[in-house]
């Protein structure tokens, strides 16, 4: 993470290059005439000489904390220096600069390398999160990666672009291969056995990301999904998959369990797309925007990895920064500064509400597990989840909660909402123990 703090003699650099992020975006937003070559260059040349004078710069802080180091510790140990605000502007500046050399044609040029690599090592840090992925999909990372370092190489040896620019590219690009190292490392760890299992995982995952990305997800789609989960759940033994014979436990567990972990998760989620219709008016606008960008972002990541000259992600990264401006301490806030929240969340639940809430809280977690691992299992089973839900609605008189003392307290439109999800997760369930029923017979 990048400190605010900017040391005095870096302030006029960092103002340098603020001017030339701006000179940058505005030729970006005119649509009046076309890009040309020279007006990229001329501000690639400022580029370069800010870029020159920030290397001098650091290289005598580096060597005066060098020689403040060697004269207090023996070994002359010395921490790697902070990012501040001024690298996080040269990322800006030379994303867009490298979108420019694009457009300008300069693709086979160091300067244009660095969105795609920039591009690379965003995906590959998604991709740690999340585990979705094999080593037939990181060849193709290497396979870029050695493309692009091929090209600063050549730029190095004809002399073609600045020491200090080529410089900063190599940094860069020798960064993301520690990145796609590291990812290569946490899958050899995992066991010759399980590999089989581990790229269906892959490829359900991105099934459902897919699937994520439609309005309306197809349920045939999803239930096929889910029953291959399903499936591969049942072949953990105490949360383990075994190995022939049962008589072993490869490595590579907790890739496996995190990466079925998440395909749950992302089935859940799709489930719980029904529940749009009740963001907030004041929110409604934002969560359409969110919802268009993250299905185009979607659709990319399968279509165009780190093709950047025809999917300006410049564009999607300035549209996030601002709305992530618009929340305070993660939330988002209206114009008087009040705390905006989806749907029937917005309404407060009150004190005398908070046991039923707390109980319809547990009976849909538990509906969702079941739901979840699947059956088999009987009209027994389900008995108890049915029973709570009718002693639950028991408790209301014309399709309210009353307090004891006979008023109607705040959360109804929550607990009505949660009490609706809770029947419609136990009507799934009876649909599907009713489906294993008719398969059985068949």
């Amino acid at each position: 993470m990048a400190s605010n703090m900017v040391p005095q003699e870096e302030l006029p650099v960092l103002e340098a290059f603020i001017n030339i992020r701006n000179r940058l975006t505005a030729l970006k937003k005119d649509t009046t005439r076309f890009i040309r070559a020279q007006d990229v260059m001329s501000i690639y040349s400022s580029v370069v000489k800010q870029v020159t004078r920030l290397n001098e710069i650091r290289d005598e802080q580096n060597q005066n904390a060098l020689n403040s180091a060697s004269s207090s510790t023996p070994s002359g140990s010395m921490a790697p220096p902070e990012l501040n605000r001024v690298d996080t502007i040269i990322a800006d500046v030379f994303s867009l600069l490298s979108l420019f050399f694009l457009t300008i044609g300069k693709s086979r040029e160091s300067p244009a390398t660095y969105c795609q690599i920039a591009s690379m090592r965003q995906i590959m840090s998604h991709m740690n999160e999340s585990g979705v992925y094999t080593e037939a999909y990181l060849d193709g990372f290497r396979e870029r990666l050695d493309q692009l370092k091929q090209i600063i190489k050549q730029d190095h040896d004809e002399g073609r672009h600045p020491e200090p620019i080529l410089k900063l590219m190599t940094k860069k690009l020798e960064g993301t291969e520690r990145m796609l190292n590291t990812l290569m490392s946490a899958l050899s760890v995992l066991s010759i056995e399980l590999v089989p299992i581990h790229q269906k995982l892959v490829g359900l995952r991105r099934q459902l990301a897919a699937l994520a990305t439609e309005p309306k997800p197809n349920k045939t789609e999803l239930k096929q999904i889910l029953e291959e989960l399903r499936k591969i759940e049942s072949k953990r033994v105490d949360g383990k998959f075994l190995g022939p014979g049962g008589s072993s436990v490869p490595e590579g567990q907790a890739l496996l369990s995190g990466l079925l972990d998440s395909c749950f998760e992302i089935t859940q989620d799709i489930k719980a797309r029904e529940a749009e219709e009740n963001v907030s008016p004041p929110l409604k606008p934002i969560f359409d925007r969110l919802t268009l960008m993250k299905s185009e972002l979607e659709q990319l990541t399968m279509t165009h990895r780190w093709t950047l000259r025809e999917t300006d992600l410049y564009n999607y990264q300035m549209s996030l920064r601002e709305i992530d401006s618009m929340r305070v301490d993660g939330t988002f806030i209206d114009a008087e500064g009040n705390k905006l929240m989806t749907g029937p969340a917005s309404e407060p639940i009150s004190e005398e509400l908070m046991p039923i809430a707390n109980k319809l809280s547990t009976i849909k977690k538990c509906l969702n597990e079941v739901l979840k691992y699947g059956g088999p299992y009987s009209p027994r089973d389900l008995y108890p989840y049915h029973l709570a839900l009718h002693q639950i609605d028991s408790l209301r008189k014309d399709g309210k909660f009353y307090a004891d003392d006979g008023s109607i307290p705040e959360g109804q439109a929550i607990l009505v909402a949660q009490l609706s999800e809770a029947h419609e997760l136990l009507e799934m369930l009876k649909e599907s123990m009713s489906e294993d029923e008719a398969e059985d017979e068949a």
